[in-house]
């Protein structure tokens, strides 16, 4: 893999600082303007790799690394950068509440006409959205796993102040986003005659088996979902008729609030006065858009790292349960439609069709992306992961990643402007409905990538995972920006395409921050032990078996007795001791000091021929 994780992470760090430290002060905001959502992005460029990556680490000043402290020299030393980020994230989670002190979660900023001239009302512009909560649970975890570490070489009691007024926004940041998302969990029951009915049996039917067979074969598949998804008890999503064996369903995320969403009765006092809960306007069905976006924001909350520090209070853990049932149902519904049948998935037919009646390679790629994150919990079989990583691989053809475009080639949409979705319900809050842009098909592709070839267990297919990673990683190379204060940010896409004119001189939260998560991803990668290979393990075995049997004739001949042969002679016991040692997690190494054996003990035998033909 040509990634270089490590050095790709200071690079960014080196430009992100520059781009938000000036003159003494943190600069909020880039290409969208300052918002809940991007100012997020903005702090995680640095928050997620110091608080998920052991060498990236600022909350231990004594042993934050030169590299570190030179790539951020901006904001300071070891000891003023982490003082600097306590003040800056305490100003965030000021910033985001409203009068009474509750936080808010818009898409200001982010909400984008769905037609043109028609801009988003002041009364829009304030609508809570899913990938602001989503946002502020990474966010919120970053900063409860950092001050904790933190608190623990903290001595000034100013300072400690200001960590326990971090601590105590966060949480209650972290407890409403927990309950936005949790009323803004959809369950879509419609008739299999329907639209939505039609389009999901004809794509479920890729071997033309008859429409009644398909729907109950469905029903079948979707038993254990269904019964989780009756018991769901608090939030929204409760939906009736699932039993109905004319009926069929599907389950996420909408983009905001559900219209008609309960009110959650929080048990602590002071959750409930700040925590304000809004009537949600946002349909009861779910996008794949926001529904991938919530589910990487739950699975941070039952990270190993959270579960070890102890992050979550009481309540929060009783949120968390609750959203933990919806991760796991929702991810097994779009795995179970996206691989259903014996013969071809319908997730290898691309494009993905929407239940609405939408197409897009970026639906594709989204559906693909949940059925990666639940074989990483069902542990998938390499044939598996091989047939979404082919199908992945795919996409960065048709998304022109891997392929030269052609002229007005349609496919440049999924990366400038991007797919844009209508939020529909959003009317209510305006006179016509918003929209918004994704634009995050690249590094989106790149991380799904990597997380198939962290899971397999061939070394074949990890090898074509990471060259498909490796050309995903030339393309986002050529997207940063060259110039202006997000010189070493994205993105800047039509340097990867000539037939885009747009230039920007602004650097993109939204999108740098998904390179960090795939940088992230990339080094987990990186820190894998090597995988082994079968017939790499023969080979070294074979080598082995020859060294150590020439190496007991030279024992028997004396060799070793001789005072300049002794220091030889240990050596390659040494190495031979090791070799055995490290022979199944490390076939390779063990072949290589097989071969050093060899060659030594084969230096000994001239030797002795040549003492012999002088004698």
């Amino acid at each position: 893999m040509r990634i270089q994780p490590r050095q790709q992470l200071l690079q960014i760090w080196r430009a992100t600082a520059r781009a938000s430290f000036q003159h003494g002060k943190w600069v909020r905001g880039g290409r969208d303007g300052s918002n809940s959502i991007s100012d997020a992005e903005q702090l995680l460029c640095i928050m997620f790799p110091a608080t998920v990556l052991p060498a990236f680490r600022l909350d231990t000043p004594d042993d934050t690394t030169e590299e570190i402290l030179d790539a951020l020299h901006v904001l300071g030393d070891s000891i003023e950068i982490p003082e600097l980020l306590i003040k800056v994230l305490t100003e965030y989670m000021e910033q985001y509440t409203d009068d009474a002190g509750a936080p808010t979660f818009s898409g200001e900023g982010y909400f984008d006409p769905y037609e043109p001239g028609t801009p988003p009302s002041v009364s829009q512009e304030k609508l809570d959205v899913v990938d602001s909560f989503s946002m502020s649970i990474t966010l919120t975890l970053a900063a409860l796993g950092f001050i904790q570490v933190l608190r623990g070489v903290v001595r000034r009691e100013n300072l400690r102040q200001e960590v326990d007024k971090l601590e105590r926004l966060s949480n209650i940041r972290l407890t409403a986003a927990m309950v936005g998302l949790l009323r803004s969990f959809s369950v879509h029951v419609f008739n299999v005659d329907s639209e939505a009915g039609r389009i999901l049996c004809r794509r479920s039917n890729q071997s033309g088996l008859p429409e009644r067979q398909i729907i109950t074969d469905l029903q079948l598949n979707l038993r254990k979902i269904k019964s989780g998804l009756r018991d769901l008890s608090i939030g929204s999503g409760r939906a009736a008729d699932l039993d109905n064996p004319n009926r069929l369903f599907e389950c996420g995320w909408s983009w905001g609030i559900v219209k008609g969403a309960d009110r959650i009765e929080l048990r602590e006092e002071e959750t409930r006065e700040k925590v304000a809960q809004p009537d949600g306007v946002a349909p009861d069905q779910p996008y794949l858009y926001f529904t991938g976006v919530a589910l990487d924001g739950i699975a941070d909350l039952f990270s190993t790292r959270t579960l070890t520090l102890g992050l979550l209070n009481e309540e929060q853990r009783w949120l968390s349960q609750a959203l933990e049932i919806r991760w796991e149902h929702t991810q097994r519904y779009w795995s179970t439609i996206a691989t259903f049948g014996t013969g071809r998935w319908p997730l290898e037919d691309l494009p993905w069709r929407t239940s609405d009646g939408q197409e897009s390679d970026y639906y594709s790629l989204q559906v693909s992306s949940m059925v990666v994150q639940e074989m990483e919990r069902s542990r998938g079989s390499d044939a598996e992961l091989g047939r979404v990583g082919r199908v992945l691989d795919d996409l960065a053809n048709r998304g022109r990643i891997n392929r030269r475009p052609l002229r007005d080639d349609p496919a440049l949409e999924l990366h400038a402007p991007g797919v844009r979705l209508g939020l529909r319900g959003s009317e209510e809050a305006g006179d016509h409905p918003i929209g918004w842009l994704v634009s995050n098909f690249a590094p989106l592709l790149l991380k799904r990538t990597l997380a198939i070839a962290k899971l397999v267990r061939d070394t074949d297919v990890r090898a074509s995972l990471l060259t498909l990673a490796d050309s995903v990683w030339d393309h986002l190379l050529l997207r940063r920006l060259k110039g202006g204060d997000g010189q070493g940010l994205w993105d800047q896409p039509g340097d990867a395409f000539d037939q885009l004119s747009t230039r920007h001189e602004l650097p993109s939260w939204y999108y740098t921050e998904r390179v960090v998560e795939c940088l992230v991803a990339a080094a987990d990668v990186v820190d894998l032990a090597p995988l082994h290979s079968t017939r790499l393990i023969e080979v070294a075995t074979g080598l082995l078996y020859e060294a150590e049997h020439l190496f007991d004739r030279e024992l028997l001949s004396g060799s070793g007795e001789a005072g300049s042969m002794r220091a030889v002679v240990q050596a390659v016991h040494a190495n031979l001791r090791r070799a055995w040692e490290i022979l199944n997690d490390r076939p390779g190494t063990a072949a290589v000091l097989a071969n050093e054996v060899l060659r030594e003990l084969e230096r000994l035998a001239v030797a002795r021929q040549d003492v012999a033909g002088g004698t």
